[in-house]
């Protein structure tokens, strides 16, 4: 039998921990006096159940909700002195975080109950790990993911220029930094330049910067944004929007390895990888004249193509529970992971915006979801539909039952008890469905 590990943080009075080990059995327990103790236990330690034990209503309690904020993933359950609970702010945080809570005098087999339940919840609740990638900044296992990847890993150990194309959200500027990191120049800085952002008035100076009485206001002599990756990479974000006038200018220091700045009278020297993008077609901008055909040719010697989301959408359930990880101060500490259908309406989904919709509807969903788990509707997207021919996938069927007979049942004022009599399974069993659907229990359906 594997022996399941036990969290007890007692903050500050581990005494009260000796009533609680004489009646949970089969756990193996570890202790802490405080937070911070926690933290590493936590960390050092596969624990997916944890007892908060709050005897004194003294404690910080914003320290408190952060911790358990950022341990989310945990089956909180917390034992409390009754006076403890008199105060709101514990109220709201037992409600907030626990999945159960109990009082002093502490019934053994109650709680040894809880502690099971809890533990069938984290199991539940344990979704895959993403299979790490070439760079910790790319996730996914899609086939046009691992083109992707295999692409970053054979042009990153040499120094030429480098070009990615990728529609606007694609992470350009992610495989950019992959790129940067496993590079002859990973040691350097990495400068990102957005060439549409700066003002074209200001593109000499800030990229190439100017020594002190150049111009009004030039007060002391100032290193320009190329200048300061000496040793780094220069990542030139939609290249396609530098001005014409500036293109000559940049192509002579990819040649020269060197610079003027405004006002000089002397080259300076920089050594740093170029890595360029843009979303949009440099070869069309050459025929039409807004490109330098000259540049293009320099800076396009390797190139990386970044595949839309849509190409990919393998990788959708791995992004969206790495960017749930990823945001997860943001939200609420109920929310528990993603319904079967929004996993389904994410993938009906075109992703117009690729990564960046996905990302900004992921966090707005976070904020919103008022259930355990995030529903189409908190992502902004419709439930998937099967089509107007074939079969409904039978899988499909048995989760919209379940959750329709359960729903039923609680919303017409009967007990747990009940429902799971009426339904043929038991409470335990009746409790993991609803913890499946995101089903909350109403006040007045709660088994006395």
């Amino acid at each position: 039998m594997t022996t399941k590990t036990l969290l007890c943080v007692a903050m500050g009075d581990l005494s009260s921990l000796d009533t609680l080990e004489g009646v949970i059995q089969g756990w193996d327990i570890c202790k802490t006096g405080s937070l911070t103790g926690a933290a590493k236990l936590l960390r050092a330690r596969h624990v997916s159940v944890a007892l908060l034990i709050l005897n004194s209503e003294d404690r910080a309690v914003p320290e408190i909700d952060a911790f358990l904020r950022e341990h989310g993933h945990v089956q909180w359950v917390a034992v409390c002195q009754p006076l403890v609970l008199q105060h709101e702010r514990y109220r709201q945080l037992v409600a907030e975080h626990c999945c159960d809570f109990h009082t002093w005098p502490v019934d053994g087999q109650r709680l040894r109950h809880t502690l099971g339940h809890a533990h069938g919840l984290a199991t539940l609740h344990r979704a895959p790990r993403p299979v790490p990638a070439v760079s910790a900044r790319l996730v996914g296992r899609a086939p046009a993911t691992r083109r992707l990847l295999d692409q970053t890993a054979r042009v990153a150990p040499v120094r030429a220029p480098v070009l990615i194309w990728g529609e606007s959200g694609t992470g350009k500027e992610l495989v950019a930094q992959a790129v940067h990191e496993q590079s002859p120049y990973a040691d350097g800085p990495f400068v990102p330049i957005n060439c549409g952002a700066i003002a074209p008035g200001l593109v000499q100076s800030e990229l190439f910067g100017y020594e002190k009485g150049a111009f009004t206001g030039a007060n002391q002599s100032h290193p320009g944004l190329l200048e300061s990756a000496n040793g780094g990479t220069i990542f030139l974000d939609e290249i396609g929007d530098l001005p014409l006038s500036m293109q000559a200018n940049l192509l002579r220091f990819l040649q020269e390895k060197s610079l003027m700045r405004v006002g000089g009278t002397r080259a300076v020297p920089v050594d740093a990888r170029v890595i360029a993008a843009s979303h949009v077609d440099l070869e069309k901008a050459v025929a039409n004249g807004s490109f330098r055909q000259d540049l293009y040719y320099r800076l396009n010697v390797l190139t990386i193509s970044v595949p839309p989301l849509r190409e990919r959408k393998e990788d959708l359930e791995m992004l969206a529970a790495h960017f749930f990880e990823r945001y997860a101060a943001e939200r609420s500490p109920r929310l528990q992971g993603y319904s079967s259908a929004a996993h389904g309406a994410m993938r009906q989904h075109d992703w117009p915006g690729n990564v960046r919709e996905l990302i900004n509807r992921i966090r707005r969903a976070l904020v919103m979801a008022e259930g355990r788990l995030v529903q189409p509707s908190d992502l902004g997207l419709a439930e998937a539909s099967n089509g107007s021919a074939g079969c409904v996938p039978l899988d499909g069927v048995r989760v919209r039952a379940e959750r329709q007979a359960i729903e039923v049942g609680l919303r017409n004022g009967k007990s747990v008890t009940r429902v799971a009599e009426e339904l043929g399974i038991s409470r335990m069993t009746l409790y993991r469905l609803m913890a499946k659907h995101g089903i909350d229990v109403p006040s007045r359906s709660r088994a006395k």
